[in-house]
């Protein structure tokens, strides 16, 4: 049976129409939301085996001190287990039964990181600033108007503080280098997370007045639709954009089937479980405070697609040259990357959502942000109307290393191992052998966080295989960091022409022309077991179709190194690193 967790709840029908052992598997999908309210009801009502599947666990037990119960409420406590998820779902430890993280499925191909644009402008790095935006403020008084000078920072955006000039900029930023569409050419599909509905209305006039005059009369003012839940249809619209037919489809190409709406405005419509895999852009333009938040967004672009899928002509598919999307852009206004990879306070107290608020950074589908239902500013509001600018853009791709928030498993495991005194000693006196033993019996697979080498490994974000020892350096701040399977082979290629000049007078320079075709060689040879075994069992031939080095790449190799560098690599290059 497939249904939502209101229609069970209406009129108590889970109740009426079923008994608690009715069914052996109960399954929630996005089940951090799934059990807020009387939705746990259901959950606690079935007494079969509970999956819960979210890509943003809420763990409001986190830091909570029930052992001082006099500074709280003596409600909270149970407030906080009627939300958190881990407990609802059996994994009262706070780590899940099994994680499958970003990285994860970036490392392994099934997805990709964002290619982040840090656009700020001279507005947006005033609010982001300690002292804040400082502007006058005229508000109305019995003696008369009234001046005031008042500080306004990213969290007033478009609640307090009111800049048309600034949204006016970010869609301009957006519209001038978000990714395109691969086959079309059109302006990708893109996502633009606003503060309010509102502020989602004003950013979609923006968007389509500014198409308008980039592709007149290609739209009509479709470019741009607003999706929040005051918009009939709205839930619609959502699916009409992933199906490729919002406002209608195959606006550029007749054989191409992509929707003539190029952007969705939302605020928290399409922020949890929406996929969309023809995604190009993500905008942010307001500022995220949450950790859940922001992974949930970025996630919308992490599919990847192939743009075949949506031509109708089977004969053009084998034209198009660019078929995958390899990359998403993350247009990021506020700096709530450097946020959450800098500031965000990782080991502070959740604080609960009132009752009946949306959890998250209160950007809600309401009528808020500081507006009143006749539409004038509320008292204390400012509205900015001097012209605005880029004060900096930069662009980051984001590597196999991920980003902060989706790290912390392993630094939870470095502090867990830095605050233990016994292998910190071990550490200290180099007894290696005796750190990794005791890290393997006392902290591996224990059922308070189920730590182990392969989870490490994952949650490191590097390319290739660490064993204990690196990543206890790396915990103990022996090593900078993690070298990456690139720098690694770059040491033993430098290791092995040291080791040639000593031992062959080989001299780097007088083969100058030959290195680059060595070092591929070399690099390809110690992480390529197809390729290892193709030169050991002298099946040459096959090189004429092996896609990952040739036979003009081997015939590049001078014919002396062509057996050296294998035999070098085999005796001192340790294999299992790169695997």
């Amino acid at each position: 049976m497939v249904t939502t967790v209101q229609s069970l709840l209406f009129n108590n029908k889970y109740q009426q129409l079923f008994s608690p052992t009715d069914f052996d598997l109960v399954i929630s999908d996005e089940a951090h939301r799934s059990i807020g309210g009387n939705a746990r009801a259901v959950f606690e009502y079935f007494v079969g085996y509970k999956l819960g599947l979210t890509a943003t666990p809420k763990d409001y037990l986190k830091k909570f001190d029930a052992a001082k119960p006099s500074t709280r409420d003596p409600r909270e406590q149970e407030r906080r287990l009627l939300l958190d998820t881990y407990r609802t779902f059996g994994c009262e430890t706070g780590e899940p039964t099994f994680r499958y993280s970003l990285l994860d499925g970036v490392r392994e191909g099934f997805l990709i990181n964002p290619l982040v644009v840090d656009a700020r402008t001279e507005v947006a790095t005033q609010l982001l600033s300690d002292i804040g935006y400082a502007a006058v403020v005229i508000s109305d008084a019995p003696e008369g108007e009234k001046t005031s000078e008042q500080h306004f920072r990213q969290r007033s955006f478009e609640k307090k503080f009111f800049s048309k000039p600034t949204n006016i900029l970010f869609c301009e930023t957006l519209l001038a280098h978000g990714l395109r569409d691969t086959i079309s050419g059109e302006f990708g599909k893109t996502l633009v997370f606003a503060v309010s509905q509102n502020h989602a209305a004003a950013l979609t006039q923006i968007l389509n007045d500014l198409a308008d005059k980039q592709y007149p009369g290609r739209y009509q003012s479709d470019f741009a639709v607003q999706v929040t839940s005051l918009i009939p249809g709205a839930q619609q619209f959502t699916i009409n954009f992933t199906n490729n037919k919002l406002r209608g489809s195959a606006n550029a190409l007749p054989a191409y089937k992509t929707s003539k709406a190029r952007v969705c405005v939302t605020v928290g419509m399409m922020t949890t479980g929406y996929d969309c895999p023809d995604l190009l852009n993500l905008a942010l333009m307001r500022p995220v405070f949450s950790p859940s938040d922001f992974v949930q967004i970025k996630g919308r672009g992490t599919r990847k697609h192939d743009f075949r899928e949506q031509l109708q002509d089977d004969a053009l598919k084998s034209q198009v040259t660019t078929p995958h999307k390899t990359a998403y852009k993350l247009f990021d206004f506020f700096a709530s990357c450097e946020y959450f990879e800098e500031k965000f306070n990782y080991d502070e107290v959740l604080k609960l959502p009132r009752p009946g608020a949306q959890a998250g950074n209160g950007a809600g589908e309401g009528n808020e942000a500081g507006i009143g239902q006749d539409g004038d500013p509320d008292n204390g509001a400012y509205q900015h109307t001097a012209p605005d600018a880029i004060a900096s853009q930069v662009e980051q791709q984001i590597g196999f290393q991920g980003m902060k928030v989706d790290r912390m498993f392993f630094e939870k495991f470095e502090d867990k191992v830095k605050a233990d005194p016994v292998i910190t000693q071990q550490v200290g006196n180099g007894q290696w052998d005796q750190a990794i033993d005791y890290v393997t019996t006392e902290l591996f697979d224990k059922p308070s966080e189920y730590f182990n080498l392969d989870k490490l490994r994952r949650a490191a974000g590097v390319d290739r295989r660490l064993g204990l020892r690196e990543i206890l350096e790396k915990a103990f701040g022996l090593i900078p960091g993690f070298k990456s399977k690139n720098d690694l082979l770059e040491e033993e290629f430098d290791k092995f022409l040291l080791d040639q000049q000593s031992a062959t007078g080989f001299s780097a320079d007088s083969a100058a022309t030959a290195i680059v075709a060595m070092k591929y060689y070399l690099k390809a040879y110690a992480t390529d077991h197809k390729l290892r075994d193709i030169i050991e069992t002298k099946r040459l031939t096959d090189l004429n179709v092996y896609p990952a080095f040739g036979m003009s790449d081997f015939k590049a190799v001078p014919p002396a190194w062509r057996t050296l560098i294998p035999e070098y690599v085999k005796d001192y290059v340790p294999l299992n690193q790169f695997m």
